[in-house]
């Protein structure tokens, strides 16, 4: 049975309004996002699963031609930022000092940037909005990537979700429901409206009454007590599973998604014949047509309110996990079937080079908004003494700045730009990562390149090695 799938994609920017387009790509890479904890590293894994098919992926995304350009006049040079929003320009909902500071600079000195963050929860154009206000600076969808943004993808191409029945979970049952909804998938349901037509399927007191809000089901559970397939068609039937942002219930969250990779064809309140049955690792678990199950981001700690970190979405992707494995683990006790899903956003490679596309597309507009003319430069390439990249020059590097070794660093680290652009890993000490809690020296692919006390100074030391200097419209220096 074909997939879905957003594993390996392939970007390709066009202008094409604000949209995004899709054909798929499932590959069998396996890779490991290890947790850290306050005190030793923590020894918990979020790994990215194995998938069963290959086909491909085509981005496209549209960008406004309306391209603002900055006051000094300056053409963008060849590098440019991409930054993570909690724990780098927001601590909560206040700004990190300095942070407004940066990206006025940036815009006024046309210094691309994005922003890249594993966050959701909101759609696009309000996060936007709300980032706006909170920062203080003029800010656009245009280079704005969050951690759902991608699943739009999926409403095209001939596995099209947009008429499947899709179940989508996250911190607001119906925002993720009006999010899906304004996406473009036309059948979206959320576990609370499976709990609403049978509140048998999870038997406890419901955690809360905000995520319970319910709409009435397209159809009819299926109750029977054994497989009748020729009734099947009548009973509502899941496509896909989304976790859009991290789950506020937990325990409903997983009875619902187990039961639907536990059953035949996505039928909820079935039970597929050939779980356990088959050979090698799957032993016939989630090969019988049950839903694609996606991850929005895979981060297991992040920086919240409190002084130490909480979990995130990674989290509740472990505690499925291990719950999986230990649920299709055979009689004797051991073995277990690695639970298969998607897991998108940060630190994954195609995360990166989706951004990339974003920042050079972005770059080029601005270009083309001025004419295309070599402007006055006030600096140089490097701090090697190469000139300045002269308009129309290719992006050359990008500085990933970030909090999250895990995430940010590790995705910047390895990820190996098809274009040749360099990304250059900044860790600031504002978020989730601090000295006294990292479990020793940062080694291997979480090591960056530089750790800052802030987004300031992050900024600060790029442009120090960039050899570029520049002036603020009140004089400042950023330098």
């Amino acid at each position: 049975m074909a997939r879905n799938s957003l594993r390996g994609w392939t970007t390709a920017l066009s202008p094409r309004g604000s949209g995004y387009s899709i054909s798929p790509h499932l590959t069998r890479n396996s890779r490991c996002a290890a947790g850290f904890a306050t005190g030793p590293r923590c020894a918990l894994a979020v790994t990215e699963p194995r998938t069963r098919r290959t086909r491909e992926v085509q981005w496209t995304r549209g960008f406004k031609t309306d391209v603002k350009v900055g006051g000094s006049g300056l053409e963008p040079p060849s590098f440019a930022f991409a930054f993570d929003i909690d724990g780098v320009l927001l601590h909560v909902a206040k700004p990190i000092p300095g942070a407004t500071d940066v990206l006025k600079f940036l815009n006024e000195y046309n210094i691309p940037f994005i922003l890249l963050t594993n966050g959701g929860g909101k759609h696009e154009t309000e996060r936007v909005r709300d980032l706006s206000d909170k920062l203080g600076v003029q800010l656009s969808t245009d280079n704005f990537v969050q951690s759902h943004t991608p699943f739009q993808e999926l409403l095209e191409g001939p596995d099209s979700l947009r008429d499947k029945t899709v179940l989508v979970t996250g911190s607001d049952y119906e925002k993720c429901r009006a999010i899906f909804k304004e996406y473009g998938f036309r059948n979206v349901i959320t576990p609370a409206d499976i709990y609403a037509a049978d509140p048998t399927i999870f038997p406890f007191q419901p955690a809360a009454s905000s995520p319970y809000q319910s709409q009435p089901l397209p159809k009819p559970l299926y109750n029977k007590p054994s497989l009748d397939r020729d009734s099947l068609p009548s009973y509502l039937k899941v496509d896909a599973i989304f976790v859009l942002n991290d789950p506020r219930d937990w325990a409903l969250d997983i009875q619902v998604i187990t039961d639907l990779l536990l059953s035949h064809a996505g039928y909820l309140g079935t039970y597929s014949p050939l779980n356990g049955t088959g050979e090698g690792g799957q032993a016939g678990w989630q090969q019988d047509g049950q839903p694609q199950l996606y991850f929005s981001n895979a981060d297991l700690l992040w920086s919240a309110g409190y002084h130490l970190p909480r979990l995130g979405q990674g989290a509740f992707q472990a505690a499925l996990a291990g719950l999986w494995r230990r649920i299709t683990t055979g009689g004797d006790g051991e073995g277990g079937a690695e639970l298969q899903r998607e897991s998108i956003g940060k630190p994954f490679a195609e995360t990166y080079r989706f951004a990339e596309r974003v920042l050079g597309a972005h770059r080029r507009e601005v270009l083309k908004a001025m004419g295309g003319g070599i402007h006055h430069s006030h600096g140089k390439e490097r701090g090697d003494g190469g000139p300045m990249a002269p308009a129309g020059k290719e992006l050359r590097r990008v500085y990933m700045i970030g909090d999250n070794p895990e995430s940010d660093i590790a995705g910047a680290n390895g990820y190996a730009s098809p274009e040749g652009t360099e990304w250059v890993s900044v860790l600031v000490r504002t978020g989730v990562w601090s000295e006294g809690r990292s479990g020793g020296k940062l080694e291997g692919r979480f090591q960056p390149k530089a750790v800052v006390d802030d987004v300031t100074a992050a900024v600060k030391w790029a442009l120090k090695r960039e050899g570029w200097a520049g002036r603020g419209k009140g004089g400042e220096d950023l330098r």
